[in-house]
């Protein structure tokens, strides 16, 4: 009788899977377990690099949908500034599970949204999504309004979506001791004030992860029995560490651990998927050719692979021909809603990389400017 081994395909062996192959020829990294086709309802929210994704889903002319799409008017440079059409809804980066389940929380049940907010210079700041009102709200109400408006937005999506995709990016957080909720950036660093008393640092271990995004799940699947929930991972590494390792180590350790998290959910639960753009990334066999100068930003050769790699898996495994990004179209309004067609390409897909300044529209890398050399140049 012959040993497992001599039946097992070529891509289970590394020397035929990828020693033999150029990087760029590698391929059925992903077996789907859920079709996502042109009329799928997908939405989007997580860290920085989810943006990528909606915006290759946007090029194709898949069915992203937009629940708070803002009000009409706004420029394309003031929706991004605002965060609107940044991912489903307005909550900015959602970097940790944890986040995740606070947010679903305080939309899909009658959990009390936290007092919490911070003021600078006058003007005031959701200590929850700090980055998504340059300047600050002019008043109390209007920020508390706001979040009522994008708690709605997070229900409906939920409600709404046939594909939930959820981007892990970090395991290091900051959160009020009293009461363990957890904020988007240290207080502090965009507004508010830091109290050594009050606000403690935390980097979840893997119990704590499972835990979270185990209870964002339970929330999401009894709000909508049909929803599929695909997790990626952020390949961008972190902006700054608070943890006192040197920030290398730092990234490891928490991109590692939030891709075991995704496998073990993918493993206990029939409608998780995990799409491996992590890998894609930053693998070695792929020698770095995707990241800017800066070893953070996806350059956008990178971005266009993993979504070549999505779509052709999507084919592979459910048949038809893979979707590539169609030639820029003049930009029309995104889908607001399950009943819309699917949104136009935009006009500058794909996207370029990031400029410094562009990267400060995700709350992590407005640590950078704490860095030593920022503080005293």
């Amino acid at each position: 009788m012959p040993h497992p081994y001599e039946t097992l395909p070529q891509d289970s062996f590394w020397r035929t899977a990828v020693a033999d192959r150029d990087a760029m020829e590698i391929a059925g990294l992903w077996k789907p377990r859920h079709p996502v086709g042109r009329r799928t309802r997908i939405v989007t929210a997580g860290s920085c690099f989810a943006q990528h994704f909606a915006k290759a889903l946007v090029a194709r002319r898949y069915r992203w949908l937009d629940f708070e799409p803002g009000p009409a008017g706004l420029t394309a440079d003031q929706r991004r500034d605002y965060h609107y059409g940044t991912f489903s809804f307005r909550t900015g980066n959602i970097y940790t599970p944890r986040m995740l389940r606070q947010w679903l929380s305080w939309a899909l049940t009658d959990a009390a949204v936290p007092e919490d907010v911070w003021e600078r210079d006058g003007r005031f700041y959701d200590p929850f999504r700090p980055g998504v009102e340059p300047g600050g709200f002019v008043s109390i109400d209007e920020l508390l309004t706001a979040r009522a408006e994008t708690l709605a937005a997070i229900a409906a999506a939920v409600r709404g979506a046939q594909v939930f995709v959820f981007t892990l990016g970090l395991t290091e957080a900051w959160q009020d001791r009293a009461t363990g909720v957890e904020y988007a950036v240290c207080p502090g660093t965009v507004a508010g004030q830091f109290d050594a008393g009050r606000h403690g640092f935390v980097n979840h271990g893997f119990g704590a992860l499972m835990d979270d995004m185990t209870a964002a799940l339970r929330l999401m699947f009894r709000a909508n029995r049909g929803l599929k929930v695909l997790l990626t991972v952020s390949p961008v590494p972190l902006t700054a560490t608070a943890s006192g390792n040197h920030v290398l180590t730092a990234t490891s350790h928490s991109k590692s651990l939030l891709r075991a998290v995704a496998s073990e959910l993918v493993a206990a639960q029939t409608r998780v998927d995990y799409f491996p753009s992590y890998e894609i990334i930053t693998h070695p066999a792929y020698r770095g050719r995707f990241f800017a100068p800066n070893l953070r930003s996806v350059l956008p050769d990178g971005v266009e692979h993993v979504m070549t790699q999505f779509f052709r898996d999507q084919a592979a495994a459910f048949g038809g021909e893979a979707v590539a990004a169609p030639a820029p179209a003049p930009a029309s309004a995104p889908d607001s809603g399950p009943d819309s067609g699917p949104p136009a390409a935009p006009e500058d897909s794909p996207e370029p990389e990031l400029t410094e300044a562009e990267e400060l529209r995700c709350e992590e890398e407005l640590l950078a400017a704490f860095a030593p050399d920022r503080r005293h140049g």
